[in-house]
């Protein structure tokens, strides 16, 4: 959920997901590619009670940022992130044409 000076901007679950999706499509731009390049996601959160009560502001955000482009994911809670002020992460594998 940092930005690309490695630095947080909101400790809002909504917030650091939206900037997470940002970098993941910074990341996939680099390579030339886009978010419709995802294949798979994995998310990993600390809360979730935190993640259910924001389904529907993850959604805009995902939306917003991925589009309507829906790979298959999985989700799952995990007791703490290295970063202490991250509540999320995503963990993106994209196959990126030649």
């Amino acid at each position: 959920g940092w930005n690309g000076q490695c630095q947080f901007e909101t400790d809002d679950f909504v917030g650091q997901v939206r900037q997470t999706l940002q970098n993941i499509v910074a990341v996939l731009a680099e390579a030339g590619a886009g978010p419709q390049h995802i294949t798979s996601m994995t998310w990993y959160f600390t809360d979730k009670a935190e993640y259910l009560a924001n389904l529907r502001g993850i959604g805009e955000a995902y939306r917003e940022v991925i589009g309507r482009h829906f790979p298959a994911m999985a989700a799952m809670q995990v007791v703490a992130l290295v970063e202490d002020r991250a509540k999320i992460e995503i963990q993106a594998t994209a196959v990126i044409p030649e």
